[in-house]
């Protein structure tokens, strides 16, 4: 269990669950047994796997990467790993049929859909974190996807407010995978990786990182609470001080993404805020 635990990368399991939680809960106004369900699929299971598949099939390049081995990624020994991806499919297999049997096609099909982004993500065959650009999007898929997935599962109409909120927290999502790349970039050249870090380079990646969480700050200012575009303004001044960081030392940027990692905390404290006033006044 401890292994299961550490690989599953606890310090992230809000990042997934709140997402799932608080669509649905603030698409229905109720808590039941859906909601109960799908917030602990999206705590533990879902990381598991997501999390487990990347940590074994990644084994080789992160004995090269000096900070894996702990909160940012387990690197556990090979004889563990038959056992991890096995635990993955015990694990969210039930939640899976029983959530599939209770949801209509669209609730399925965004299931389906989140469930084979954590899949090809790291699998071999697939591995969609070795194409560049590829890899931000479908990484930002694994977060924004448990959202989309609660509001369709409680049969919301999207409109264009809720469509301009989903894509906020996408490239939100974007931003902040191209920014962990960065710190990644030496460590994945080495292990000859490719990523959206190892083909822009450090500069132009946390560029990229910092018009993502601009964008996405601009496009809250369309949703039912645009006062929230102010959240983007911490991830901004997170990433800004390695708009020129070079190749060679942007191991540094690993200071400013251990500072994203509690940082979701604070902001995820003030979207729920956001989220009440919404409740409270729609």
């Amino acid at each position: 269990m401890k292994n299961l635990i550490l690989t599953s990368r606890p310090i992230s399991w809000v990042n997934t669950a709140y997402p799932f939680a608080a669509a649905y809960f603030l698409a229905t106004g109720r808590v039941d047994w859906l909601l109960v369900l799908g917030t602990v699929f999206f705590l533990f299971p879902y990381n598991l796997a997501m999390y487990g598949i990347n940590d074994v099939f990644d084994y080789e390049s992160d004995l090269l990467n000096a900070r894996k081995g702990g909160v940012e990624g387990a690197v556990l020994d090979r004889r563990h790993h038959r056992f991890i991806l096995w635990a993955a499919l015990v694990s969210t297999a039930p939640f899976v049929v029983v959530l599939m049997i209770s949801g209509n096609w669209a609730a399925n099909a965004v299931l389906v859909f989140s469930l084979f982004a954590v899949v090809a993500y790291s699998a071999p065959g697939l591995r969609f974190k070795e194409r560049p650009f590829l890899d931000s999007l479908t990484s930002s898929t694994h977060f924004v996807s448990p959202a989309l997935y609660g509001l369709v599962l409680a049969q919301t109409p999207l409109t264009p407010s809720l469509w301009a909120f989903l894509l906020a927290f996408f490239l939100w999502g974007i931003g902040s995978h191209a920014f962990g790349a960065v710190q990644d970039i030496v460590p994945d050249r080495l292990g000859g990786l490719a990523s959206i870090g190892t083909v822009l380079g450090s500069r132009f990646t946390v560029w990229f990182s910092f018009l993502a969480y601009t964008a996405a700050g601009l496009l809250m200012l369309w949703t039912p609470v645009p006062f929230a575009a102010v959240l983007a303004l911490p991830y901004m001044i997170n990433v800004a001080p390695y708009l020129t960081v070079a190749d060679a030392t942007s191991a540094a940027a690993n200071v400013a993404w251990k500072r994203f990692l509690w940082l979701n905390y604070l902001t995820g404290f003030l979207a729920t805020m956001a989220l009440i006033w919404l409740y409270f006044n729609y």
